[in-house]
């Protein structure tokens, strides 16, 4: 990073001085939100600026996706983020003048987004085109408290002079466009990127309601298709001395409060204003106005101070059980704090929705859930806050009957749920590296139990979690079929793994292993239900019409699971087939034609043994307990270097089992990777918003991978494997209404209950002890493991011999290019309004 421009600072990333050429990045970086609002770090002056965003979660479009050979089955609706009307418009004019960024004269900038209270602040002196001196201050809040309330403050003084100061508050409908100064998010002749969000050929917001008045101005709006409402508005107060006047006027697309203000030198002239957004998937634009001014009266109420503490008290607990601490590494404490800071402005207020894969900070993969939530986001909930993980999983639970309806429609038994969508229904266009990824049902079942075990909460796994476990099981039951012939063997065909460079393949490794686990938990909650809660055991059997036959059938399909192994190479096989093909050989090809999906088509990657990320290694690390250490390595050591790290999935997946198996340098390569893939842009795409599931794989890196920490069968262990050049790891645990401090140096592991009248029972290097209240434990280390010098790198274990007795090869296919007098013709455009589908980042 360029520390001249941004400063290390444990609590906060600071920005020193403007720069046009990364707005985009910036803007991702500096957002801010709540899990449910958010809002990208636009100038208030709205420009310039890469792409204007104000989000709310869930709050979509529909469109029909148009396939250009239809089939059965195929995802039929579309579902893209809206842009919700944008409030953070505040242009100030002195001496008519507009204060614009890239032409301003500056002779102070700085940006300040504060990890400790989540505002965003920022001070400027600009010296106007008459020679005058102006300080401005603005800041930009969104609650933590109240999850539909957000702040902004703009404070300007004349240093030298008077002058006419103008501020003109707006509300902007920029979905559809109305801005003259909206710059385009996609420059003309970008390549087609499946990551990024498509753009609607018609009008979205369809107007109904607008209005300003002295006090609140208020825009209203329904998506034309989806049928989606909003309503928005803001409340100003104005303090000053001077002589002042203020103009409101409103229309289908903007409302405006225009503050016009005689200001003299040394007379701050400060305005406040309080938006408020609400949503619904139906309820008619007038209520929610009612709504939000229900929110604004509060508020009024209150003041902004009010919201201030309350936010300063919020994060205050927030870092009290979320915090990582590396001890004298302030510059990686900077970073650490910022994925941290990340995961919760995505999650903490999503109060029943989902975790979009850029949370609230961009389009990006037009604002679909993904399984990134259950595997990358709720294991960080589930340990540091249980409740914002238990309503995250009551999301799923709400998907269930489209999850049921899905699986029918599917020739399934049990539930489907889908592979990307906002409303339940499945929305991915390619169902090869979509729809086919069914471990999607394993990993929420495996989220879910991960989240039972850890906080004690059965009363969520009778009332909601016991349904989700029952129609996944019953569906890997369904799908998968017997075998005979010798030893009877269970077989899943027809599955993408999470590599979505192999995809429909026989028996994925990562799908069958996460399927038997998901059908053993089955099993054993409707087994303890029966023995512990005969009741609810009574009204479920009832209810889902489970019988002890299907329950053992269960039990007998994960038995039977084929979990693919070649004894000749000593390593698990991605799947059936994939030692028959060749080594995709990643040294050979150069930086500029990566990541692969962007210059390759599919069907030459799919010939070659390549990933787009962890596929059998994260199997390794979620099923670990399942694998010797031996396993571990040789497989570890067979995919890394055939593994691109195309998706931001990977590099945390792979930190965590090279730390494992002892590859230390490799450990800390990956985990840098992830903790600046944003903060140093490195897969180019953090203009489309954060990668949120990269954010809580840093979390696992760092607890679970260099801390070593387990839970298998709901046992809490830790193994830790600190970095040589670091002192020591700090963090804590929520762990059965516990809260548990783990520090680690050297040459000890220390361990002390914070929080909570239990004792906590755990493993460190598979030796049991308690930790009770009052009484820390301190277990002495002698080393941190294994350690195996170097990094694998791009370079392919080839020349191994397969079970035919063939050599496996190892090449890179070269695109050809065309001869410069060849006339290709005009490339025809299909259907561009129906988006490329691809995987979460």
């Amino acid at each position: 990073m360029d520390r001249g421009r941004f400063p290390i600072d444990p609590w906060a990333l600071v920005e020193t001085g403007y720069r046009a050429h990364d707005l985009g990045v910036t803007e991702t970086l500096f957002a801010v939100g709540n899990g449910y609002l958010g809002m990208r770090g636009t100038p208030e002056e709205g420009r310039p600026a890469y792409a204007h965003g104000t989000f709310v979660n869930g709050f979509h479009e529909t469109w029909p996706i148009r396939h250009a050979e239809a089939a059965f089955g195929f995802a039929r609706t579309g579902q893209t983020i809206v842009n919700a009307p944008d409030t953070t418009t505040l242009k100030l004019y002195i001496d008519d003048e507009p204060l614009t960024f890239g032409t301003a004269d500056l002779e102070h900038y700085e940006r300040r987004l504060d990890f400790r209270d989540g505002v965003l602040r920022r001070q400027l002196i600009w010296r106007t085109p008459s020679g005058k001196q102006v300080r401005i201050d603005s800041t930009r809040m969104v609650s933590m408290t109240q999850r539909h309330l957000a702040i902004y403050t703009l404070e300007v003084e004349l240093l030298s002079g008077d002058a006419p100061v103008v501020v003109s508050s707006q509300i902007l409908n920029r979905q559809d466009g109305i801005d003259e100064y909206r710059m385009p998010t996609t420059a003309a002749g970008e390549p087609v990127d499946p990551r990024k969000a498509a753009a609607f050929g018609g009008r979205v917001l369809e107007p109904r309601m607008s209005n300003a008045t002295r006090e609140r101005m208020l825009l209203g709006y329904q998506c034309a298709h989806s049928g989606m409402t909003i309503a928005v508005a803001a409340d100003h107060y104005l303090e000053t001395t001077d002589a002042h006047e203020v103009v409101q006027r409103a229309d289908d697309d903007q409302a405006k409060m225009v503050f016009r203000v005689d200001a003299t030198q040394g007379n701050p002239v400060r305005l406040t204003k309080v938006v408020s957004y609400h949503t619904s998937r139906g309820v008619p634009v007038r209520e929610l106005a009612d709504r939000c001014d229900r929110t604004l009266d509060r508020a009024a109420r209150h003041g902004r101070d009010h919201y201030l503490e309350d936010q300063r008290s919020w994060y205050a607990d927030f870092w009290a059980a979320a915090d990582v601490e590396i001890p004298g590494e302030p510059a990686l404490q900077q970073a650490v704090r910022f994925n941290l800071f990340s995961l919760a402005q995505a999650s903490a207020r999503t109060d029943g929705l989902g975790v979009p894969a850029k949370g609230v900070t961009g389009s990006g993969y037009e604002g679909h859930f993904f399984w990134d939530t259950e595997i990358y986001v709720i294991p960080f909930l589930t340990y540091t806050q249980p409740a914002v993980a238990r309503n995250v999983l009551h999301f799923r639970s709400v998907m269930l009957p489209a999850a049921r309806e899905r699986a029918r429609e599917m020739a399934q038994s049990g539930a489907m749920f889908p592979w990307r969508t906002i409303n339940g229904e499945e929305a991915s266009a390619y169902y090869a590296a979509g729809s086919a990824q069914v471990h999607i049902d394993a990993d929420i079942a495996y989220a879910l139990m991960k989240y039972v075990l850890a906080t004690g909460d059965r009363g969520f796994l009778v009332r909601e979690g016991i349904d989700i476990l029952v129609e996944t099981a019953r569906m890997w039951a369904d799908l998968g079929f017997w075998r005979t012939g010798g030893d009877e063997s269970f077989h899943i065909h027809g599955v993408t793994g999470p590599d979505e460079y192999t995809t429909v393949v026989n028996n994925n490794l990562f799908t069958n292993v996460m399927a038997r686990y998901n059908l053993e938990v089955a099993a054993d909650a409707v087994e303890w239900m029966r023995d512990e809660r005969p009741d609810e055991h009574v009204r479920m059997s009832t209810r889902l019409g489970v019988d002890p036959d299907e329950v053992t059938e269960w039990r007998r399909c994960a038995e039977g699971m084929t979990i693919p192994y070649d004894a000749g190479l000593g390593i698990h096989p991605q799947d059936d087939f994939f030692l028959d093909r060749e080594v995709w050989d990643l040294s050979k090809t150069p930086e500029e034609l990566r990541p692969l999906l962007l210059h390759y088509h599919p069907l030459v990657i799919y010939r070659f043994q390549v990933l787009k990320q962890a596929d059998v290694v994260l199997a390794l690390f979620l099923q670990g307990d399942r694998f010797t250490p031996e396993e571990k390595r040789a497989d570890f050591e067979y995919y890394d270097p055939i593994t691109t790290g195309d998706s931001t999935l990977s590099a945390v997946v792979q930190s965590v089992v090279a730390a494992e198996v002892g590859y230390h340098e490799a450990a800390l390569d990956y985990f840098y990777q992830a903790l600046y893939v944003d903060l140093m842009n490195l897969h180019g795409n953090t203009v489309d918003g954060l990668h949120i599931a990269s954010t809580g794989g840093v979390w696992g890196a760092l607890v679970q991978g260099f801390g070593g920490m387990r839970d298998h069968g709901g046992a809490l262990s830790f193994d830790p494997r600190l970095p040589e050049s670091w002192e020591g790891l700090r963090f804590r645990l929520c762990w059965q209404g516990s809260r548990v401090l783990v520090e680690i140096s050297e040459d000890q592991i220390e361990l002390t209950v914070e929080s909570g009248e239990r004792d906590v029972p755990l493993l460190v290097r598979g030796r049991p002890y308690v930790v009770s209240p009052g009484e820390p434990v301190v277990v002495p280390l002698p080393d941190q493991g294994t350690r195996i010098d170097g990094l694998l790198g791009d370079h392919p274990v080839i020349g191994g011999v397969r079970a035919d007795g063939s050599t496996i090869t190892a090449g890179v296919p070269e695109p050809i290019q065309p001869h410069e007098d060849a006339d290709l013709g005009e490339m025809p455009s299909y259907l561009p309004e129906a988006p490329a589908a691809g995987a979460s980042a």
